[in-house]
């Protein structure tokens, strides 16, 4: 065992002092250096090899003549021993010369494997008392020992052995001493930072110690280890105590830090600055930052002041750590970490405390202020010169800083998010609770004047007469005159120009165009005027409720409000703006703030949609729906749809809100990488999906029932403006044109699809245009089988029919032209004369020409809509079905 390698490497594994990627290193070098010598000894013996052929060769051509020559053998076997103490002596030379070489590999420290071992005679001696100490080194290099440890593999027992000669004697004198003076070290050595270099090797050789009574030899070290230890933190504390900075405070934090790292020196400093204790009052009180200078407010004024004073302690102490301890010790950061626990997590525990008991509103802008003034204070601190790149000490005192606000996190970020949902809920309450005011103070004042106790008793027969009553019978609203009621003009529509959300960046640029265009008809307080202006109220029931239908229609577009919208947006951002302020701690207290981040624009989002948006949305369209023109007096069809319009500017509403909404995301979420928009399973862009697919939904539920109240709206004008002289006319007309009614369903529906061009997207939008076109033509032929049609009228006829055509043609909807074409080719069979009845016929049953979009037998019930089709009927019909023929 005492010669296996193995063993002393372990122990020079135990004192650390071992290094297996240099032994490695040294091994194949020695293994390279071995297999390089063998190459070349082989290569000398095969050229001797050679030339002795060579001469044998030679000298058998050159005697042919004479078999044995005595002269000539014995000048051969001379020169071969010539030859031979020639080769003999180069290689003692080449061995010489290789000995050199390794004696000077082994002084630089490139010991090869194969070199004999230390000769210990070589070895010198130092007496030290009555222990005689065998070493290879002067005393003043004895301290450097364990740094000249070589790590080759084989000569680890020679290794060492060198250590313990020298450490060996001083251990055991110094573990067998009885009091703290006995050991021969301190005699050997006087300065204190050799002693300290020299205990700290003793400590470490101790390591290797596994011997009976290891643990009283390693306790009896660590005793005079303690006992030095508290000599130099004396001396540290004096020079501490009197000032001396570049003195007594420099030499022994060295010897401290030589003796074992100096944790206890750092310690000492820290725990010795007055900010610790004396100089807390004099920061500054935390109270200070209540009912100051208003009472019942928050300022953090006098907050600002205690950290402004506190980096100029801290800076001053930077100096002095720079000037007492080494590079190789960060005492910054240990010192700032107290200060932190001390000082600055005493202050702001006050101020936190009393804002949470005062209100939830002044303690979330306390936490977050007092964050950012200690955000700020971590920024102007120097690093000193232990304390590594700025960046890392950045990041150290980040960390530092977050730990003063552990314990206030987790409570802040709840209060923040339940603070959002609640102020929140409660704008969306109070718009709810002014809308509900507005209708019962409306329906109030409109049914002022009934008595209540007859509609009670006939509440039935009075819905039945609001229903069924004729036109002329229910009277206008709110005054006996007939003037139709006025619609916005569409520059004055807010949403459908002026507000251009291409044009708007950010949130600011978008409350500064919402504030600059909006207008009476989206204000709760005009509405609640207008409902209580001082026109007389209707005297009859049947007046009141057609009223009251009136206002309801006219109160879709304020079913919500952009301007609730904006607010709660706002309130967003300054949620989010105080919560991600927390992101930049990182690890997991970033990331919980982060995620905070993304629940709070969840919040807005189902606050914003199913809450208040969804619910105008569903009460928009329930009014939109019972909206009938045949029961309004005052209706004038010039007007278009005023219900129609308003829900359409309650799109463009919903659409700006939309928009408000991915900016807001963009510009507070996505900029500030609080969430990845690329993350399909990310919980905040999951729930912005939802709330554009539910907006989606219901524009596309209200457009439909805005698509059959347009409709209505067309048929009502069809019946209502279409003379009976329009397509039968008593005399030809002079100049063919489109008639009247005509121009005004066309101008009715260009009026209200217009205003959803850039509100939706274009694919709902042709969907739109699509069903309006399709509908449009089917109330088209239902309203030509209410008609009779002559021949001069046919003219008339194809004019209306080119310009639905032409509408449609300019919507670039390609599945509507067919439609409109067939439609055109069926002016063409009121266009032929009585006359020519089989040409007549030949155009009804060709079915090519219809596309598909007709039967024969329906082209043959639009024919019977002629006028003189009694005249053409059987004629037709014989040449269509062959009526009236006989079989010969």
């Amino acid at each position: 065992m005492v010669y296996d390698d193995s063993f002393w490497v372990t122990k020079l594994q135990l004192m650390g002092v071992w290094d297996e990627v240099e032994a490695r290193t040294r091994f194949e070098a020695a293994m390279r250096r071995k297999r390089e010598g063998v190459e070349r000894r082989r290569r000398e013996e095969e050229r001797e090899f050679k030339e002795r052929r060579g001469e044998n060769t030679t000298t058998t051509t050159t005697t042919t003549a004479t078999l044995f020559d005595v002269v000539e053998e014995t000048e051969r076997r001379r020169r071969e021993e010539v030859e031979k103490a020639a080769r003999e002596l180069e290689v003692r030379k080449q061995h010489k010369e290789e000995e050199e070489r390794r004696i000077q590999q082994q002084q630089q420290g490139e010991v090869d494997l194969l070199s004999a071992p230390m000769d210990p005679a070589a070895m010198a001696a130092v007496r030290i008392g009555q222990t005689v100490i065998p070493v290879m080194l002067p005393p003043s290099q004895m301290l450097g020992v364990l740094k000249n440890v070589r790590s080759i593999r084989g000569f680890a027992r020679q290794e060492f052995a060198r250590v313990y000669a020298i450490l060996g004697p001083l251990y055991h004198d110094l573990v067998r001493a009885r009091t703290h003076s006995d050991p021969e070290i301190f005699r050997l050595f006087r300065d204190p930072g050799e002693q300290a270099a020299m205990l700290a090797q003793l400590k470490t050789f101790s390591e290797c110690d596994t011997a009976v009574g290891w643990y009283e030899r390693t306790e009896n070290l660590r005793a005079i280890m303690d006992v030095f230890e508290n000599a130099a933190l004396r001396e540290l504390e004096g020079g501490y105590e009197a000032g001396d900075v570049d003195g007594r405070m420099k030499r022994y934090a060295a010897v401290l830090i030589t003796l074992n790292g100096g944790a206890a020196g750092v310690q000492l400093f820290v725990q010795k600055h007055p900010v610790m204790e004396e100089m807390r009052e004099e920061l500054g009180n935390p109270l200070d930052c209540f009912d100051k200078p208003v009472m019942g407010q928050l300022s953090l004024e006098p907050a600002k002041a205690f950290f402004h004073r506190l980096a100029g302690i801290m800076k001053e102490q930077a100096a002095v750590i720079d000037r007492v301890f080494p590079d190789t010790v960060n005492v910054l950061l240990p010192f700032l970490e107290r200060v932190a626990e001390d000082v600055i997590g005493e202050y702001i525990s006050p101020v936190v405390d009393e804002a949470h008991d005062r209100d939830i509103e002044m303690y979330l802008k306390a936490v977050t202020g007092l964050f950012r003034l200690c955000v700020e204070f971590a920024a102007s601190l120097p690093p000193t010169k232990g304390s590594g790149d700025r960046e890392t000490f950045r990041k150290d005192v980040l960390a530092v800083m977050a730990r003063v606000f552990d314990p206030h996190i987790d409570l802040y970020l709840q209060e923040e998010l339940d603070y959002f949902r609640k102020t929140s809920e409660s704008e969306v309450e109070k718009w709810e609770k002014q809308i509900s005011e507005q209708d019962a103070a409306t329906e109030s004042f409109l049914m002022s004047n009934i008595n209540r106790e007859a509609d009670k008793k006939d509440f039935l027969t009075t819905f039945r007469k609001v229903i069924l009553a004729p036109v002329s019978v229910i009277p206008s609203a709110f005054s006996t005159s007939k003037a139709a009621p006025t619609t916005p003009k569409p520059e004055e529509n807010p949403y459908s120009g002026e507000l251009d959300m291409t044009q708007t960046n950010t949130l600011q640029d978008l409350d500064t165009a919402y504030h600059g265009h909006r207008i009476s008809t989206l204000s709760i307080t005009d509405d609640v005027s207008r409902a209580q202006s001082p026109a007389p109220p209707p005297t009859t029931e049947l007046a009141a409720k057609a009223a009251l239908m009136n206002s309801r229609l006219e109160s879709i577009r304020s079913l919500f409000s952009i301007e609730v919208a904006l607010n709660l947006v706002h309130k967003a951002k300054e949620s989010l703006e105080r919560a991600a302020q927390f992101t930049q701690l990182g690890g997991q207290t970033g990331e919980e703030a982060r995620e905070q981040c993304e629940t709070i624009f969840i919040a807005l989002l189902q606050i914003l949609g199913p809450r208040h948006v969804k619910t105008g949305f569903d009460k928009a369209v329930s009014h939109l729906s019972s909206y009938d023109p045949r029961s309004l007096s005052t209706h004038n069809p010039t007007t278009g749809v005023a219900p129609l319009i308003t829900f359409l500017d309650l799109v463009n509403v919903g659409d700006l809100i939309q928009q408000m909404v991915d900016v807001f995301y963009e510009q507070e979420l996505v900029s500030p990488h609080l969430t990845d928009r690329h993350d399909f399973l990310n919980p905040a862009s999951a729930e912005k999906k939802l709330f554009e697919k539910m907006l989606d939904e219901k524009v596309a539920a209200g457009l439909n029932t805005g698509i059959t109240v347009l409709i209505s709206e067309v048929e009502h004008i069809l019946a209502t403006t279409q003379q009976p002289g329009d397509y039968n006319p008593s005399s030809p007309p002079a100049t063919p044109a489109v008639t009247h009614t005509a121009e005004q369903v066309i101008s009715c529906i260009t009026s209200h699809t217009s205003l959803l061009a850039g509100s939706i997207d274009k694919t709902v939008l042709d969907v739109f245009h699509q069903e309006i076109g399709l509908r449009l033509f089917t109330s088209i032929c239902k309203h030509i089988k209410r008609q009779r049609i002559s021949v001069d009228g046919a003219i008339t006829l194809i004019c209306d029919f080119n310009h639905y055509a032409e509408f449609v043609d300019r919507m670039r909807i390609n599945t509507l032209r067919p439609y409109y074409r067939a439609l055109k080719g069926l002016a063409q069979i009121y266009l032929i004369d009585s006359k020519h009845a089989k040409m007549m016929a030949s155009v009804i049953a060709d079915a090519q020409r219809w596309e598909g979009v007709w039967r024969v037998e329906e082209v043959y019930e639009f024919a019977g809509r002629r006028a003189d089709w009694y005249v053409v009927r059987k004629e037709v019909e014989r040449a269509m079905y062959g009526f009236g023929c006989g079989v010969m």
